[in-house]
């Protein structure tokens, strides 16, 4: 049975999500009405997963998750607007330590609940699972393995070490749940000088990917962009794709370029990392390209960065300890399509090696 403590000042809301998963049997659900009643509810019986409300009276979602996550850590799931002041929350939020988001219906919630149904449950199961291992927020432990005093994990390989085809190349990232922190630890462990473009697929709505891509252009030495146009790919620059829809890759004269591409039903995650994988390998050698998979439940990407590995091409795989969900890199090395498998902390220092 999966503990939850849903947190939000409405009752409408709290009605509704608590409906949502009455139509599952293995749910347990409790109720808070703000941040001080879920820290209360939190000390007297640890749930395994909260779902959080950002704004709230007495105390807010960003202050209750900062508690959470230093006094009892848990699992927890944001229940965020799609404005664009609801994308900023939830990316400090994700910066605290919350797992995964899913996104408030707008307009009469009442009417429009059944669009957030089976993402929140589909991610409350996710999170049941996912690793919290100290009492620090995610960020935190990310930065404390990779500055002074980080523990020196080993890391495994799957195949041999060969560095990648000097010359034209590119990388690609694929990563969902406990995307954002990932990300920011791979892209700020990168010179301004990496001599690959990297385009990156993370699970994410398109209210939410253009503030990503800022805040992680005001914290990393590369430069970092979403991908709304047809945009040319340079050494130097990461390109996120645009939410709710793929981004693919494309070649024009002689340069490689990235672009947004309307979702295609027959891959179910988007941005896809799949459809952002196979539509390089129209242009590109596999030897050119480098396949990283990181945190996220489900398996997209795994299929396409196997054909990578099988191409020769290299792949890296998060490792299972450092993964907050190990879904999509784990798939990638059940596939045995992972060359290297690593803990998140020293993904840029391979990467680093693979190119120069």
């Amino acid at each position: 049975m999966i503990k939850i403590l849903v947190v939000d000042d409405s009752a409408l809301v709290r009605k509704l999500i608590g409906q949502v998963f009455a139509t599952q049997s293995d749910f347990a659900v409790q109720f808070a009405r703000n941040g001080r009643e879920a820290l209360d509810a939190i000390n007297l019986a640890p749930p395994d997963v909260v779902t959080l409300d950002v704004h709230m009276p007495e105390m807010d979602g960003l202050t209750c998750l900062d508690r959470i996550m230093i006094e009892q850590p848990c699992p927890v799931i944001m229940v965020s607007s799609m404005t664009a002041s609801g994308a900023d929350a939830t990316l400090e939020a994700l910066r605290l330590g919350a797992v995964d988001f899913v996104a408030k219906p707008t307009g009469a919630v009442s009417l429009r609940i059944g669009e957030m149904a089976q993402p929140l449950i589909e991610k409350v199961r996710a999170a049941a699972g996912a690793k919290l291992k100290t009492s620090l927020r995610l960020r935190e432990r990310v930065r404390h393995r990779v500055g002074e005093g980080a523990r020196d994990l080993p890391h495994r390989s799957a195949g041999s070490s060969r560095v990648a085809t000097k010359g034209e190349g590119l990388v690609l990232i694929g990563t969902s749940t406990g995307g954002p922190p990932a990300l920011e630890a791979l892209l700020t462990g990168l010179p301004a000088s990496f001599p690959w473009p990297i385009v990156i697929a993370q699970h994410m709505p398109a209210t939410f990917t253009g503030p990503l891509a800022r805040r992680l252009n005001g914290i990393s030495r590369l430069t970092v962009q979403e991908v709304r146009d047809p945009i040319v790919l340079n050494p130097g620059h990461a390109y996120i794709g645009r939410g709710d829809a793929d981004v693919i890759i494309s070649r024009r004269g002689a340069g490689l370029v990235a672009m947004a591409a309307p979702a295609l039903a027959n891959y179910p995650w988007h941005p896809s990392t799949d459809r952002l994988v196979r539509t390089a390998l129209n242009h590109m050698a596999a030897s050119q390209l480098i396949g990283v998979l990181m945190t996220g439940m489900g398996n997209d990407g795994a299929g396409a960065m196997a054909l990578i590995h099988a191409g020769g091409g290299r792949t890296i795989a998060e490792a299972e300890e450092t993964a907050v969900v190990w879904g999509m890199p784990g798939e990638l090395v059940r596939a045995n399509g992972a060359d290297l498998v690593v803990p998140l902390h020293k993904i840029a220092a391979e990467l680093k090696k693979l190119v120069t």
